[in-house]
């Protein structure tokens, strides 16, 4: 008579597919979140398509509107901003001298000094910087005070009537107009 020997319980037809489902499961959750967390580091170093800001000219909406040679705030020059997968909506705020209806003088509202906002006064015709003082003619040339530079114009273009924009950045406190 021969002797049966017992197979041991964890090797019983049934363990071992309970065995193998589980690794599965385990091995697919473990690609699930690596996936989850390489996407992201992905997207943050390759560039976006787009191009960022400097490449692109933003609308100044009712430009057609305004009185000529008066210096305006416009705030409304808007933009998307999208790093990695934050969008972020960015409103840039322009100073706009309309010349005639294909003819402007467009400045960054940054004061080149150290990026306060300035403002203008319309008593004296300047543009002035809370900050430290500095003043600027409707020209951007500095008048007074510690501005390294006159006030950084900005790349626009007219087409159709309607002002375009491209908003940069420069760095402060220096006398050369550098992009930040």
């Amino acid at each position: 008579m021969t002797k049966h020997t017992p197979t041991p319980r964890s090797q019983e037809p049934e363990d071992v597919q309970k065995r193998d489902f589980i690794k599965g499961l385990t091995a697919a959750f473990l690609g699930f979140i690596t996936l989850f967390l390489t996407i992201p580091l992905v997207s943050y170093l390759i560039p976006s398509s787009t191009g960022g800001s400097d490449e692109k000219f933003l609308k100044v909406p009712n430009f057609p509107t305004l009185g000529t040679d008066k210096p305006t705030k416009m705030t409304t020059v808007e933009d998307v901003d999208v790093q990695a997968f934050i969008t972020t909506k960015v409103v840039y705020e322009v100073w706009v001298i309309k010349h005639a209806a294909d003819k402007a003088t467009v400045y960054s509202s940054l004061c080149p000094h150290l990026n306060c906002r300035y403002n203008f006064d319309s008593t004296k015709d300047v543009f002035a910087c809370p900050c430290h003082g500095s003043v600027f003619n409707e020209g951007g040339k500095c008048i007074a005070g510690p501005a390294p530079r006159p006030l950084d114009t900005l790349p626009y273009k007219i087409e159709g009537g309607e002002l375009f924009v491209q908003y940069k950045l420069f760095k402060a406190g220096i006398p050369e107009k550098v992009e930040a």
